[in-house]
């Protein structure tokens, strides 16, 4: 068996704040919209290869079977992304406050935390070898 995508699903207690943090800050384009009443249920962003999406609590109470549904307001998520550029990331972060401030890991990783406008954990990291 091969495995040819992972995509985590978010769930969030509502998804317009998502928007200008995964598009304005991070540069991801919206690619899949759906309504749940007069306001978002589920999105999906992509950014190249890499493809995050959100639904919120409201539409996967309604939508899941119950025992997903009963697990859906325990998160939060944590996400590890790797990138390219920690800088750039950072000076798109600058006014953002670090649930872990910048650190080099003793696995040969720089990296800092922020929470996304849901509290969901995310750590961004680039390999030392990668650093110029």
């Amino acid at each position: 068996m091969n495995v040819s995508r992972i995509t985590p699903v978010l769930l969030v207690k509502e998804i317009e704040p998502q928007l200008p943090f995964w598009i304005g800050r991070l540069g991801f384009t919206k690619t899949i919209e759906v309504p749940h009443g007069d306001k978002l249920g589920f999105v999906a962003f992509q950014k190249g290869d890499v493809e995050v999406m959100y639904q919120t609590y409201a539409s996967v109470e309604q939508d899941a079977p119950p025992a997903m549904a009963a697990a859906a307001r325990k998160g939060p998520t944590y996400l590890y992304i790797q990138v390219d550029n920690l800088d750039a990331v950072l000076a798109a972060m600058k006014d953002v406050p670090k649930v872990m401030p910048e650190r080099t890991a003793f696995y040969g990783m720089r990296e800092f935390a922020v929470a996304d406008p849901a509290g969901h954990f995310l750590t961004f990291a680039q390999p030392l070898a990668q650093q110029h």
